[in-house]
């Protein structure tokens, strides 16, 4: 049969191959060249999709890129960086250990003394040149304070301005630069249940860090106004909640670590379960940016209440942070030298 005579449809002859037989099955030939104007109109849908395709990768890497900038997880930013604003790395954003590590070389240990004795607590470095922010009772009455570095050098400071209605102090140090600065954050935007952490010198071991969350809000926390209100109780020569001593304080109506005397004040403070010992009064806590929220204030230990004995003093779990917002409304009210 020739090629003319098949039937339409059926395959076309092919070659014989040795032994004169066609092949079977027929080998795929390719097909008959489309003709130019079938060709275009099969790209269009191509150069479509393709083009579908580009557009599809670039909203979805914004979106991703807008995604990652509201959680944190920014993937170009490099690992080893530094959040912005912050102290802590990129590596380390949200651990405790990244907070340490960030935050703890600008934690100071100060030691005051006074003619009831001496006290010790901390202090966060707010300056290069050697600015402290702490608690007004670390240092109250104090004629000499001693400031002890992270790294371990000592520096002479003098106090420049006290704020005994906020129990906030500001301390100078003597010949010092070029110091790490803390980051103040926003504690408007601290939230019940965040995660912190606390620096401070507890019973005088520098650097200690506890990590714990935020218990509450706006607790109205009264405290002894100046060291006279306390003699004999929370001060007992050992100051604050340093040395040993628990500094009194009154919450809920009741009276703790003593006798907060008849000169008072009464300020809104942030509650932590981040455990706080004596020697903590005047340290930080801290967001998980590495921010400072507020400045730790007091804590109570129920085996101290109404007894100075630390034998059996500890954190239960109930300490208490001035707002770092309060510190930063008053601190040209410190820088001033002015005193109250």
């Amino acid at each position: 049969m020739t090629e003319s005579q098949r039937p339409s449809g059926e395959y076309p002859m092919y070659p014989s191959y040795g032994n004169g037989d066609a092949s079977y099955p027929p080998p795929s030939y390719p097909p008959a060249p489309e003709p130019a104007a079938h060709r275009r109109r099969a790209k269009r849908p191509v150069a479509l999709l393709a083009a579908v395709a580009i557009a599809a990768g670039v909203v979805g890497g914004g979106t991703a890129a807008f995604v990652e900038q509201l959680t944190g997880n920014d993937t170009n930013s490099t690992a080893g960086g530094i959040i912005p604003g912050t102290t802590v790395s990129q590596s380390s954003k949200g651990t405790v250990a990244g907070v340490a590590a960030a935050v703890s070389p600008m934690i100071v240990e100060i030691n005051a003394t006074s003619t009831a004795g001496e006290s010790t607590g901390s202090g966060v470095v707010i300056t290069s040149d050697g600015e402290i922010v702490t608690n007004n009772h670390v240092i109250s009455g104090a004629s000499s304070v001693k400031v002890t570095l992270s790294t371990g050098r000592t520096y002479t400071a003098k106090v420049v301005g006290t704020d005994a209605d906020k129990d906030l102090a500001l301390i100078k140090l003597q010949g010092a630069s070029g110091l790490k600065t803390a980051t103040l954050g926003n504690s408007s935007a601290v939230a019940v249940g965040d995660q912190v952490v606390a620096i401070g010198s507890p019973e005088g071991l520098t650097g200690t860090v506890t990590s714990g969350i935020v218990s509450a809000l706006n607790r109205d926390v009264t405290v002894a106004k100046d060291d006279g209100g306390s003699q004999g109780q929370g001060w007992n020569g050992q100051g604050g909640m340093g040395g040993g001593g628990q500094w009194p304080f009154e919450f809920g109506g009741q009276q703790f670590n003593g006798d907060t005397g008849d000169s008072t004040t009464t300020y809104k403070a942030i509650q932590t379960d981040a455990s706080l010992n004596p020697g903590n009064s005047g340290g930080a806590l801290i967001n998980m940016n590495g921010e400072v929220i507020g400045i730790n204030s007091a804590m109570y230990s129920a085996s101290s209440s109404g007894n100075s004995s630390s034998s059996g003093a500890g954190s239960v779990g109930l300490g208490f942070a001035i707002p770092v917002n309060t510190v930063k409304a008053d601190l040209d009210t410190l820088r001033s030298g002015n005193s109250s």
